[in-house]
């Protein structure tokens, strides 16, 4: 990185006093139609060969690793002034402790988690993300996730997820069917073995690495690893037809050579799969957090996890509230209208409704401030591994780790 670029840096922290704009970021996808509920044009989704836009990355320190694509895509930028160009990845590596305080520095390599909000005009195909030791094998990290659907979207025709599998599939003759599916590659046979979920507003999931899934149509802010790293295991969706090669997306050719599809069994992890309270340890509600105010009502709506969390923060009309958080974050104005930090922000323009605050900003607290008379400032903050203590653990799980 230049001088340069480092000097940027230094002053787009310090005009924001420690508080940076990133310009929105889009994804394209080509396993599934887009919602055309991100706030775009509805001309812009569209993207040829690439696909169409169905998510935007928060705060994304990630590419995407599509097929087809820049080779920016999925990294965002900080908004400047000058209209110069500066990647939030390249602000993290020239400035690691301005951003992420220099103990937290000294430990992590970068932000280590990842925001977006999906939206997807029909079920994305069943698929795993890669543990810990499969995505070393391909250079890549694992990718743990969680979702919240906020409300205020409408929900899509299939408003529901499956997750896991029915404990019998667990089984070798279970896993024999399964397998049959994935060499036939030519139906969404597959999803009879497993069980939906309703996607209610407000509430959520747990999916660790991998748990087998195919997400529903609403809309969805998801939260996980910073990685970009599955398997589907779905070869038609709502009858479009899904590439056989992103089965094998990420599986190392000389594998893929000498295991075929059986190499895919090896990426489920079938404990969690077939787990018969899978909901009970696994479904996320709102919970208060011990510092909800009866201004500021913040609660958890990401956790059960130490790999990363999320809060939920209201403002009410025409109020202030000091926020004060451990370490750094990213955020997300979800609805409303006010100031952060001195930064103007709205709820639903793409420009003006995402922030970083870097970690002096955060734990010397930052002033929110609703000028609106009669709507909440609904704001959604994003936490990587190991800053926020106390984060709630389902009481199953928390049990299963005494």
């Amino acid at each position: 990185m230049s001088s340069v670029e480092r000097s940027r840096t230094e002053r787009v922290l310090a005009e924001g006093r420690g508080i940076v704009r990133l310009e929105p970021c889009w994804v394209a996808r080509t396993l599934a139609p887009a919602g055309h509920r991100l706030g775009l044009p509805e001309s812009a989704y569209g993207l040829g060969e690439r696909g169409e836009i169905c998510e935007r990355w928060l705060a994304s320190t990630t590419r995407a690793t599509n097929l087809i694509g820049p080779a920016d895509e999925g990294l965002s930028y900080i908004s400047t002034d000058d209209g110069s160009r500066l990647t939030l990845r390249g602000a993290v590596e020239l400035e690691p402790e301005a951003i992420m305080g220099r103990s937290y520095a000294a430990t992590h390599r970068g932000l280590g988690r990842l925001a977006k909000i999906l939206d997807y005009g029909t079920r994305l195909p069943y698929h795993v993300h890669l543990r810990a030791r499969h995505a070393a094998l391909v250079g890549r990290n694992p990718k743990d996730e969680a979702y919240y659907f906020p409300e205020g979207f409408e929900s899509g025709p299939h408003p529901e997820t499956f997750f896991g599998i029915h404990p019998s599939i667990a089984q070798d003759r279970g896993r024999q069917a399964l397998l049959q599916d994935l060499i036939d590659w030519d139906s969404d046979r597959i999803l009879r073995y497993s069980r939906a979920y309703v996607q209610v507003p407000t509430e959520g999931f747990h999916a660790p690495a991998g748990v087998l899934h195919a997400p529903g149509t609403a809309v969805t802010i998801e939260l996980q690893e910073d990685s970009d790293v599955f398997a589907m295991l779905q070869g038609v969706t709502e009858g479009r037809r899904i590439s056989k090669e992103l089965m094998f997306h990420d599986v190392r050719p000389e594998d893929r050579a000498r295991f075929g599809e059986r190499f895919v069994l090896e990426l489920i992890d079938w404990e969690t799969n077939a787990d018969p309270e899978f909901y009970e340890h696994r479904h996320l509600s709102p919970l208060p957090t011990a510092s909800s105010e009866t201004v500021g009502q913040e609660s958890w709506i990401f956790y059960n996890t130490t790999k990363f969390a999320g809060k939920r923060l209201v403002v009410g009309p025409s109020s202030s509230y000091r926020s004060t958080d451990p370490g750094v974050y990213s955020l997300l104005v979800l609805s409303g209208s006010g100031f952060i930090g001195g930064h103007r922000v709205e709820g639903g323009v793409p420009e003006l409704d995402e922030l970083l605050v870097a970690d002096a900003a955060a734990t010397s607290g930052v002033e929110i401030v609703n000028d609106d008379p009669t709507r909440e400032l609904v704001i959604l903050k994003f936490f990587g591994p190991d800053i926020v203590s106390g984060v709630p653990m389902l009481p199953a799980l928390a049990d299963a780790d005494a």
